[in-house]
């Protein structure tokens, strides 16, 4: 992150929990004319102190890096408009159906964009009874593999994880028009409406 915390948002978290300088100080077993240094812009919090502060104002730590509240409300979203997130260390795999701050192994994740599947990553889509029969067109070496496939619906984001060395192959239960989305290793992210 760019930022670091200013005195105002100190202050201003601080005044909505309707506690003193002399409080917040107390509680971070520090002295009150820190707090004072902190509001006025004349010093920082050491890095130490920035999770309890954090804590004792109720807030994440992005909301008092950023100076902006995260207000969690109950939307309705449309999840065919998810956002997924690869971390590229682990290969873990995150799902959001709103706007999210996603990290993983210490890396913040942007979330990925999904691209018309090219000639080296074309999917197949066959309907066997009531299943969708998915294949990708793709070696699966150790090095340069099909991660997952995922099938998105107005109600449901389903995702199959797949392995190196295996088969670039997913069923999924019918449940109607949605989204594939299948995530090369190296190449990133693909999608096809159904």
């Amino acid at each position: 992150m760019n930022h670091y915390i200013t005195g105002a948002t100190i202050k201003m978290l601080r005044e909505k929990q309707r506690m003193t300088q002399s409080q917040l100080a107390e509680k971070l077993c520090v002295s009150d004319k820190t707090i004072s240094k902190w509001e006025t812009g004349k010093g920082f919090p050491d890095i130490s102190l920035i999770e309890p502060l954090a804590g004792v104002l109720h807030v994440s730590l992005p909301e008092l890096l950023s100076g902006e509240q995260i207000i969690n409300t109950n939307r309705a979203a449309n999840i065919l408009k998810s956002s997924i997130y690869i971390c590229p260390i682990c290969g873990n795999v995150l799902h959001s159906t709103g706007s999210a701050m996603v990290s993983c192994c210490g890396v913040a994740l942007p979330p990925l964009e999904a691209e018309s599947a090219d000639d080296g990553h074309q999917m197949n889509c066959e309907t066997i009874e009531h299943e969708y029969f998915i294949s990708v067109e793709h070696p699966m070496t150790k090095d340069h593999y099909i991660s997952f496939v995922a099938y998105c619906t107005a109600q449901r984001f389903e995702l199959v994880k797949l392995y190196p060395e295996g088969s670039a192959e997913a069923r999924f239960f019918s449940r109607g028009h949605g989204m594939f989305f299948w995530y090369c290793n190296h190449h990133g992210l693909f999608s096809k409406r159904i």
